[in-house]
């Protein structure tokens, strides 16, 4: 039996599972069919594909910078060159800092910090139960595992219906509302003057990034990934299942009026919607560790939006299991 069972891949779970392995035998669980949770690569063919999560990566701490160098020389990560347009007006540009990113996919940080973990995907985690410290997790396959050492890193709804009978501590009887995020990935005729990525200012659609000039592939398109703002998506997130053609025909329609790319055919079009897609307010612990009952929490909710904050608290996280 594995010491530490670890659930969910994305930055925190593979954070956590690559640092504990060094000393611990760790299995981890993910209901999804790949590593890399918010920074999922959608791949269409061969290389061919979107990052329809995670854009890119701004490093902002020392140690987080250091860690994404590392990655660069390893060819892991990379720099997205090319001409970034920053439309808003609300937010400013800061030119210092690099967009990186993977070197196949923006996932691949997540593979590489897993490549010595035994990884279990397409395992969705139903409930879970504590009883002659151990803990008892029931999947959807209706296996029942159990183990000594539990490290939870979903969304904070997710958290909270999972473990709220386990865990006695006030941020999780704080009540958050992680943001949404709608994405539609589109190809479209190619197009030789094309940017590499747009932020705008508008109600519906607040990005949109060229694929293609992430130099991962060859393609006979011009693949574009559209991501609309947290207020259109919070509104629109419940129903996008049903409305999926809908609502990327608002975002693909606003696209093609902002950017002032000519208007063509749409040679295909895919549509994700992210229910809990980011917490901007971050809580006062960067993660949370019952020694008795040997129960973790890591998660980017904790320290903020952005993929950094998820390293930080499984960082922050391993630190209090190793004390």
């Amino acid at each position: 039996m594995s010491e530490f069972c670890i659930i969910g891949s994305g930055i925190s779970g593979s954070t956590i599972a690559n640092l504990l392995n060094k000393k611990y035998s760790v299995i981890l669980f993910d209901k999804a069919r790949g590593p890399g949770g918010r920074a999922s690569f959608k791949r269409i063919n061969g290389k061919t594909g979107f990052d329809h999560g995670t854009q890119y990566i701004s490093p902002k701490t020392k140690e987080f910078k250091k860690f994404t160098k590392d990655l660069i020389k390893k060819r892991i990560l990379k720099v997205w060159r090319g001409k970034h347009v920053f439309l808003s007006s609300k937010k400013k540009e800061d030119k210092k800092h690099l967009k990186v990113i993977g070197k196949n996919g923006n996932n691949d940080i997540s593979k590489h910090l897993l490549k010595k973990i035994n990884c279990n995907y397409h395992s969705e985690l139903k409930k879970i139960y504590y009883k002659n410290k151990l803990w008892y997790l029931l999947f959807d396959d209706g296996k029942l595992r159990s183990f000594k050492n539990l490290i939870l890193t979903c969304p904070f709804p997710q958290l909270k219906k999972l473990s709220k009978k386990f865990i006695n501590n006030s941020f999780l009887r704080k009540s958050i509302k992680m943001d949404a995020n709608i994405t539609t990935m589109i190809a479209i005729k190619k197009n030789k003057n094309s940017n590499s990525s747009y932020l705008f200012e508008d109600s519906i659609l607040g990005w949109a990034g060229n694929e293609n000039s992430k130099k991962r592939f060859k393609s006979k398109y011009d693949l574009w990934t559209l991501q609309s703002t947290f207020n259109w998506a919070n509104k629109k997130i419940s129903k996008n299942k049903n409305n999926k053609k809908e609502n990327s025909k608002i975002m693909i329609d606003k696209f093609f009026k902002l950017s002032n790319i000519k208007k063509t055919k749409i040679y295909y079009s895919l549509n994700h919607g992210w229910r809990y897609s980011s917490n901007s307010r971050p809580f006062k612990i960067k993660s949370y560790w019952d020694p008795k009952k040997r129960l973790g929490v890591c998660a980017d909710w904790f320290v903020g939006p952005r993929l950094e904050s998820g390293w930080i608290s499984a960082h922050d996280l391993f630190k209090k299991i190793s004390r």
